[in-house]
C-alpha cells in the first residue's frame, strides 16, 4: 500500500507539471529557470546487499537528471536511477539538473548469518550437516581451517578425516559464522587379549574400531608370529610375540604365545639287528610333522617316516624333534 502511494503521488505531480506546461508554456519556462527543482520518489532507503530499485525523479525542466553516489562501493547507482546495494555502509544517492538537486540517503545493512552449531564432535570418516541461514537469503560459502583434519562441502556437510580441530566458517558478503569442530580419537577393542598357539597354526584377530576404518597390524617379532592386514596371525616358531592394531594413534594388543609341543615316541630303547627295519612313531601335540635324525648313521640310520635301519654292531641315537622339543630313542643294534 506504501509503494502504491508513492506511485499515486508521482503520477499527480506528473499530471500538473505537464498542464502546467501546456497553460502557460512562456511563463512556465520562465518559472523553470526561477524555481528549479528535482522531485525523487525516495528520499531513505534500507536494503539488504544485493538489492536493487530503481530511483524516479521529476524534474523542473523535464529533462532526466544526473544521477551519482557517494560511494560507489557501497551503493551505485546507473544512468536511469537504478541503485545496486553492494556492501555494508551509507551511500547518498543524488538527482542532479543544472540549478538543482535532490538526494537519497541509502543504508545498507550488514547481512546476518545464523548457523545451526557452533560445537560439534565426530570420528574419522563421519559426515555431519552444518546449515546456515542470512538475512538476504544469499547461498554462504563454507570453507575448513584446517583440510586434513576435516573438510566441507558446499552444502555444509562436515567430513572428519583425522584427530584434531578445526574451524569450519560459513560466509557472505563479508559476514561470518563459524563452528568448531573436532575430530575425536576412535576407541579400539580386540576380541581377544591373549591366545596360544603351535606353529603353523593360525587365527583371526577381530578390531571393532568406533570410526569404522581399518587398523593397521603390527607383529613385534616376526619371526614368532605374523599378521596380515586382515588380522590373521600365523605362529612360525615358539616363543612369544606381540600383535598390535592401530587406529589413528589409537593401539589395542593381543599377547601371541607359541608353545612348544609335546613329544611321545614309541619306544626309548630299541634292539635290533643289523639289516632290520623297525619304525618308530611319535605323537606330536601340535599335529605337525617332526624331523627325524640319528646321532650315528654308521649304526643306525632313520627316514622320515620313523623307519629305523640297523647297520653294523654299535649304539646310535634317533632323535625326533619339532619347534623347540626334541626326545630320543637309545637304538643297540647287534650282528
Amino acid at each position: 500500500m506504501p509503494r502504491f502511494k508513492k506511485i499515486l503521488y508521482l503520477l499527480v505531480l506528473c499530471f500538473l507539471f505537464t498542464l502546467l506546461t501546456f497553460i502557460a508554456p512562456n511563463k512556465h519556462a520562465q518559472a523553470s529557470k526561477l524555481f528549479s527543482f528535482v522531485i525523487l520518489s525516495s528520499y531513505n532507503k534500507t536494503v539488504n546487499i544485493g538489492d536493487e530499485f530503481y530511483l524516479v525523479a521529476v524534474t523542473s525542466n523535464g529533462k532526466m537528471p544526473k544521477w551519482s553516489s557517494s560511494s560507489s562501493k557501497i551503493a551505485s547507482v546507473n544512468t536511469y536511477g537504478k541503485v545496486t546495494a553492494k556492501k555494508e555502509g551509507t551511500a547518498t544517492i543524488t538527482a542532479k539538473i543544472d540549478k538543482a538537486e535532490a538526494s537519497c540517503k541509502v543504508t545498507v545493512k550488514k547481512t546476518e548469518i545464523t548457523i545451526s552449531d557452533t560445537y560439534i564432535i565426530i570420528e574419522r570418516g563421519e559426515t555431519y550437516n552444518l546449515s546456515a541461514t542470512t538475512s538476504n537469503n544469499k547461498h554462504v560459502n563454507w570453507t575448513s581451517s584446517h583440510k586434513s583434519i576435516a573438510v566441507v562441502d558446499d552444502k555444509g556437510n562436515v567430513t572428519g578425516l583425522k584427530p584434531g580441530e578445526t574451524t569450519v566458517t560459513a560466509t557472505v558478503d563479508g559476514s561470518k559464522a563459524t563452528c568448531k569442530v573436532k575430530v575425536k580419537y576412535p576407541t579400539v577393542t580386540l576380541d581377544k587379549k591373549k591366545v596360544t598357539l603351535y606353529r603353523g597354526q593360525s587365527i583371526k584377530l577381530n578390531a571393532h574400531v568406533s570410526s569404522g576404518a581399518e587398523p593397521k597390524w603390527k607383529s613385534n617379532k616376526k619371526s614368532v608370529a605374523i599378521v596380515n592386514p586382515d588380522g590373521t596371525v600365523t605362529a612360525i616358531k615358539n616363543g612369544t610375540a606381540i600383535i598390535t592394531a592401530t587406529v589413528d594413534g589409537v593401539s589395542q594388543t593381543c599377547e601371541v604365545i607359541v608353545k612348544k609341543p609335546e613329544i611321545k615316541i614309541s619306544a626309548s630303547e630299541l634292539t635290533i639287528k643289523a639289516g632290520q627295519k623297525v619304525l618308530l612313531s611319535a605323537y606330536v601335540s601340535s599335529g605337525n610333522y617332526p624331523e627325524w635324525s640319528t646321532s650315528n648313521p654308521n649304526v643306525a640310520t632313520v627316514d622320515s617316516l620313523g623307519w629305523v635301519t640297523g647297520v653294523k654292531k654299535g649304539k646310535a641315537y634317533i632323535y625326533v624333534k619339532e619347534d623347540g622339543t626334541k626326545v630320543k630313542c637309545t637304538v643297540y643294534v647287534t650282528d
